[in-house]
């Protein structure tokens, strides 16, 4: 695939756990773990959302395109 998550970098650089993370987000660990290491074929536009106003970033610092 040709999507590069980096959740967990930008998870990192705000020094967040999945736990804390999770629970801000409002989805379970499982499915935020599975996002994380890039087990999944996509994501919603909501999820994506939440996500970035958690972590105050902007969408491409969690997705990257690498050819």
């Amino acid at each position: 695939m040709s999507i590069i998550l980096r959740l967990d970098r930008v998870m990192a650089d705000r020094k967040m756990s999945l736990n804390e993370l999770s629970e801000l987000v409002g989805i379970s660990n499982v499915n935020l773990s599975n996002l994380k290491t890039g087990k999944v074929k996509g994501v919603r536009f909501s999820t994506l959302d939440k996500i970035c106003e958690v972590l105050n970033c902007q969408p491409g610092d969690i997705l990257e395109y690498e050819k």
